[in-house]
């Protein structure tokens, strides 16, 4: 059985006492849930604090990024093992923000993944397609490739060193615009990434991967998608930012 993970990504968004007062209101409310995984993911100004703020609660702490090298001479980047002394246990990687406007590429997916893995981190690994992807009928096309690269060469580092990942399927036409995939389409595209994941790795991991489902999140969306067979819980953009609605959101999946 998977267990449900519901992840806030606070994006650029919060000054740290405006992250203070967030973080203490969602401890208050959905602090002591233990039935699901609830992770949040604030700006990195804030993540020494806010871990201060959850230890003893239920909530995980992530970042929205990192960096593939360990330490050096890379100017406004910040590595796996600063995350983990900051007391991060999750890190999104290849979110289509840093795809569309910093380049990222599915190869330097590949590469923040090992080193999130080398670092003790569990990686959101985000997915997803265009508006015009899916007009023209390459969803399944550009997700399969996204996969297959990003996830190149982790066979031993997931198969016999068991180690976890999560997948974040990310239709990017539904992030921010208020539209959001029919309970349909999302899990007939987290149907096809776990067939895909039963091919790169085996039919076990495939199994046990979660898989989030990210796009206009809300409370009055969640119930029926997370109803769905193969969706594990969800990616929440604009809704975390306030206390009701990802609160809502964690109570609706308990």
């Amino acid at each position: 059985m998977r267990r449900t993970i519901i992840a806030g990504n606070w994006k650029m968004n919060k000054t740290c006492s405006e992250a203070v007062d967030l973080i203490t209101s969602l401890k208050e409310r959905v602090g002591n849930i233990s039935s699901l995984d609830i992770v949040v993911c604030p700006p990195y100004v804030s993540l020494r604090e806010i871990k201060n703020i959850i230890k003893g609660s239920e909530i995980k702490l992530g970042a929205q990024n990192m960096y593939f090298e360990l330490s050096g001479a890379y100017t406004g980047e910040i590595s796996g093992e600063m995350l983990t002394d900051a007391g991060c246990e999750y890190t999104i990687i290849g979110h289509s923000e840093r795809r569309m406007y910093f380049g990222e590429t599915n190869g330097v997916v590949n590469k923040k993944v090992k080193a999130a893995f080398s670092q003790g981190l569990i990686p959101v690994i985000c997915i997803g397609e265009l508006l015009e992807d899916r007009v023209e009928n390459k969803t399944f096309d550009v997700i399969k490739s996204q996969m297959i690269e990003g996830l190149k060469n982790l066979n031993t580092e997931v198969i016999n060193s068991k180690k976890e990942f999560i997948i974040a399927y990310e239709p990017v036409w539904a992030i921010g615009t208020g539209k959001v995939a029919t309970p349909e389409q999302a899990q007939e595209v987290h149907a096809f990434i776990r067939k895909n994941l039963a091919l790169i790795f085996n039919e076990n991991t495939a199994s046990a991967t979660r898989i989030q489902y990210g796009g206009s999140v809300k409370p009055d969306n969640m119930k029926a998608l997370i109803s769905q067979k193969d969706i594990d819980g969800a990616l929440v953009g604009g809704a975390s930012l306030k206390a009701d609605s990802f609160s809502k959101i964690v109570e609706v999946c308990q």
